[in-house]
C-alpha cells in the first residue's frame, strides 16, 4: 500500500510538472512615452492601464500617441524544453513586442487579443526583458478608420505568460483557446457536435486525446480517447452526442464544459464553456429552441468614468446588474468585442449578446472610414476572424455584427461588405450576421439581419414621422428582418423650459428634456412592436469621446460615472422590468420653474392605480402609452410638493415656481 501510495504521489507530481502553466504578468510594468526617450521617469503601473485618465478627469488632452510598457522576467533553467506564449487580451491599438530586443511580432488592431510564441528569443536561467510599444493613432488601413469611441491607449487588458509542452493545443490560432464545438444536427433528445481542436507541435506527427464533456451539474456525460494525426492547418476533430441535453436559453442558461487533454499523461489540458441551444430569425422574429424574443438590447461602449476602457471585472459586474435592472435582455458590444469575462457573465445570466466588427463610420464628415487598400480590407478580415473565433463558444452570443452606419459609396464598398459576410458565415454558419444602418443602398441587403437607427424628431422631421416609416418599411419591406435602433444626447446638468428643439441641434447644448422627449415618443411607436425583431437603445451608459463637446457623449440612459439614471432609464425600466415594478416622477432635476401653469409627467408599472397628490390635493391623471402618465395642467405658485403613490411605491419631488426672466423670442 505504501509503495502504491508514493507511485500515485509521483504520477500526480509529473502530471503536474508536464501540464500547461499560465501565470499573470500584470504587475511590475514601467510605462513611459515614445517621446520621452529615456525609460529615467517611468511610472509604475498594472494592468490594465491606459495613459488617457488624465484627459477624463479633465487634467489633461486625450492623447493619441505611442507609448512603451518595459518589465523583466526570469524564466527558469527546467523551461528550457519547453514552449512559451506571450497573451495579451487587449491592446489599443497597434502593438509591437520585443523579447531581450528581438521582435517576435506585431497585432494591429486595438479589440482582440493575440499571442505570440518567445521560446526562442528567451535566455533560460536568467532574467528577460518584455518591451511593448503601443501606438493609439489612427491608421489608415486598420478598421476602425472612423469612431466616435476614444481609443484608450495602452495595455488595457491582462497579459499573460503561457508555457506548455511542444506539442500543445495552440494558443497562436487567432488568439483563440484552440478549441470549438460546432453544433449540427440538433433535437429536444439529443444534441449531435463536434470539437475541433487546433494542436500546435514541434515533433510529433500524431497525438493521443482526450475529451470530458460534463453537463451545467458537473456530471461527465461524454468521454472518449482517439488518436489521431497532426494536420498542418487542420483542427482535429472530435464528434460526440449529448443525449437529454439541457438547453441554453434566456430563461435557463445551462452551460457544459468540454475539456481537452492532449497526450497519454495529459500533457495539455484545456477546458472551454459552451451552452448548446438553436437560433431561427425570420422577419417574424427571432426565436431560441423554438421560442420567439423579443429583444430588449442596450448599445455598450467600452469604458467608464475614472478608468477608460482599462475596466475591471468589478466594472463588468456592475454594468450587467444595471442592464438587467433595466429589464434589457440583450447587449450590443458597440463597434468592437469586450472583455471574454463580460460574455462569460451573459453567458450564466442569460443575457443575449450582438458583436460588432470596427467596419463602422463616425457622423462626421471629414473622416474617411473606407481607403479601399488591400491593406485595409485585409486588416479588416483579419479582426473579424479574431473577433469570431476568440468567441465562438459564447451561447450568449446570437449575432456577428458586419458594420455600422457606414455610407454606401460605390461597388468596392458593397463587395467588401459581402466578403465579411461570407467570411462570418463560413467561420459561423449557426449564427446570423446583423448590421447597423443609417442609409439607402444594397448593402442593407447582404446581412441576415438589419437594424434601422433613426433620428426622426432629432436631426430631421418629427418623432411621429416614425409611424410613416414603420408603414413604408413593413409596406414595401416586410422580407427583411428588421429591427430598430435609436437614442440621441441629453445633459442632467442642462435643464430647459423649452421643449422645443431647434433646426440645428448642438452637442453642447443638450437638455435632459429633449432627451427624455425623445424616447417617450418613440417609445410610443416602436416598443412593442412585433414587425420588429427588436429594438436597440442607445446607449446603456454615456462614454467618452473626445470628439464632443465636454470629451463625452451624452446619449446614455445612465450617466458616464454610473452615479445619476436618466428619467429614460426609468421609462424603459417601467416597459422592461416584469420583475420590479417602477414608479417615477420625471424632471426632477428641473426643480425651479418659472410657469404658474405646470403638468406632471410620471411611469409607472404597478399594478395599482398610481395617485397624484400636489401640496395634498389630489390631481387627476391620464395614461397616454404604456407606463406614461401626466396629470391634468396644474396652477402652482412658490414651493409645491409633489408626490405620487402606487400601492406601497412611492416617489416624490419640490417644484419651486420662479420669477426667471424668458429669453427674447
Amino acid at each position: 500500500m505504501r509503495r502504491l501510495f508514493i507511485t500515485i504521489i509521483l504520477l500526480c507530481v509529473a502530471v503536474a510538472t508536464n501540464a500547461r502553466e499560465v501565470f499573470s504578468l500584470n504587475d511590475n510594468w514601467k510605462f513611459f512615452f515614445k517621446a520621452e526617450t529615456s525609460s529615467d521617469n517611468a511610472l509604475s503601473v498594472s494592468l490594465p492601464h491606459t495613459w488617457n485618465l488624465d484627459a477624463l478627469a479633465g487634467q489633461g488632452q486625450y492623447m493619441q500617441t505611442m507609448g512603451n510598457y518595459t518589465r523583466s522576467v526570469y524564466i527558469p533553467q527546467e523551461w528550457s524544453d519547453k514552449r512559451l506564449f506571450l497573451k495579451f487580451y487587449g491592446s489599443q491599438g497597434v502593438t509591437d513586442v520585443y523579447i531581450n530586443g528581438y521582435h517576435v511580432g506585431e497585432h494591429r488592431g486595438g479589440w482582440t487579443a493575440f499571442t505570440f510564441e518567445i521560446s526562442k528569443n528567451i535566455n533560460f536561467g536568467q532574467e528577460n526583458t518584455i518591451l511593448v510599444t503601443v501606438s493609439n493613432a489612427y491608421h489608415n488601413d486598420i478598421l476602425p478608420g472612423s469612431s466616435e469611441l476614444n481609443f484608450y491607449g495602452g495595455l488595457y487588458r491582462e497579459v499573460e505568460l503561457i508555457v506548455t509542452q511542444p506539442t500543445t493545443i495552440s494558443p497562436l490560432y487567432y488568439g483563440s483557446d484552440g478549441i470549438f464545438i460546432h453544433q449540427q444536427e440538433f433535437t429536444d433528445n439529443s444534441v449531435n457536435a463536434v470539437a475541433a481542436v487546433w494542436i500546435s507541435t514541434l515533433k510529433d506527427k500524431a497525438c493521443d486525446l482526450e475529451i470530458v464533456v460534463r453537463s451545467p451539474q458537473g456530471d461527465a456525460v461524454f468521454t472518449k480517447y482517439v488518436k489521431e494525426r497532426i494536420e498542418q492547418d487542420k483542427p482535429i476533430v472530435i464528434p460526440f452526442t449529448i443525449d437529454e441535453p439541457l438547453l441554453w436559453s434566456p430563461e435557463e442558461p445551462n452551460l457544459y464544459t468540454v475539456s481537452i487533454g492532449v497526450g497519454m499523461r495529459f500533457e495539455d489540458v484545456v477546458t472551454v464553456t459552451t451552452g448548446f441551444r438553436k437560433i431561427d430569425y425570420s422577419p417574424s422574429g427571432i426565436k431560441i429552441n423554438g421560442k420567439r424574443i423579443d429583444i430588449k438590447g442596450v448599445t455598450l461602449a467600452h469604458d467608464r468614468s475614472g478608468v477608460g476602457g482599462a475596466l475591471q471585472t468589478r466594472h463588468y459586474d456592475s454594468d450587467i446588474e444595471q442592464i438587467m435592472d433595466l429589464g434589457a435582455n440583450a447587449v450590443r458590444s458597440f463597434t468592437s468585442p469586450h472583455a471574454q469575462y463580460f460574455y462569460n457573465r451573459c453567458d450564466e445570466e442569460g443575457l443575449l449578446v450582438w458583436v460588432d466588427t470596427p467596419f463602422t463610420r463616425a457622423p462626421f464628415l471629414s473622416d474617411m472610414y473606407f481607403t479601399g487598400t488591400s491593406r485595409f480590407k485585409d486588416n479588416g478580415i483579419q479582426q473579424l476572424k479574431e473577433v469570431i473565433l476568440q468567441n465562438y463558444n459564447h451561447p450568449s452570443i446570437i449575432t456577428w455584427g458586419i458594420f455600422s452606419l457606414i455610407r454606401p459609396r460605390g461597388e468596392d464598398i458593397l463587395n467588401y461588405v459581402k466578403e465579411l459576410n461570407a467570411t462570418a458565415k463560413s467561420l459561423d454558419a449557426t449564427r446570423p450576421t446583423v448590421a447597423c444602418s443609417n442609409h439607402n443602398g444594397d448593402i442593407n441587403f447582404v446581412s441576415d439581419l438589419i437594424v434601422w437607427q433613426q433620428n426622426l424628431g432629432w436631426g430631421r422631421g418629427m418623432i411621429d414621422d416614425i409611424t410613416i416609416w414603420k408603414q413604408r418599411l413593413f409596406k414595401n419591406w416586410k422580407h427583411l428582418n428588421s429591427a430598430i435602433a435609436y437614442g440621441e444626447g441629453g445633459n442632467i446638468d442642462q435643464q430647459s423650459e423649452d421643449s422645443k428643439k431647434p433646426a440645428k441641434v448642438s452637442d453642447r447644448w443638450l437638455p435632459e428634456r429633449w432627451h427624455t422627449e425623445l424616447h417617450e415618443g418613440y417609445a410610443r411607436q416602436v416598443v412593442g412592436e412585433k414587425g420588429f425583431w427588436g429594438v436597440w437603445i442607445n446607449d446603456m451608459f454615456e462614454f467618452g469621446s473626445s470628439r464632443y463637446a465636454y470629451g463625452i457623449s451624452h446619449r446614455g440612459l445612465v450617466t458616464f460615472d454610473r452615479k445619476d439614471k436618466k428619467d429614460a432609464y426609468y421609462l424603459y425600466r417601467a416597459l422592461w422590468n416584469s420583475k420590479s415594478p417602477t414608479l417615477h416622477l420625471t424632471e426632477k432635476r428641473r426643480n425651479v420653474r418659472q410657469d404658474t401653469l405646470q403638468v406632471i409627467r410620471f411611469y409607472s408599472s404597478a399594478k395599482e392605480q398610481p395617485i397624484l397628490l400636489i401640496n395634498r390635493d389630489t390631481v387627476a391623471v391620464r395614461n397616454i402609452a404604456p407606463c406614461q402618465f401626466t396629470s391634468d395642467t396644474v396652477v402652482m405658485h412658490g414651493r409645491n410638493r409633489i408626490v405620487l403613490r402606487a400601492g406601497e411605491l412611492e416617489d416624490e419631488q419640490m417644484i419651486t415656481i420662479g420669477n426667471a426672466l424668458r429669453p427674447r423670442q
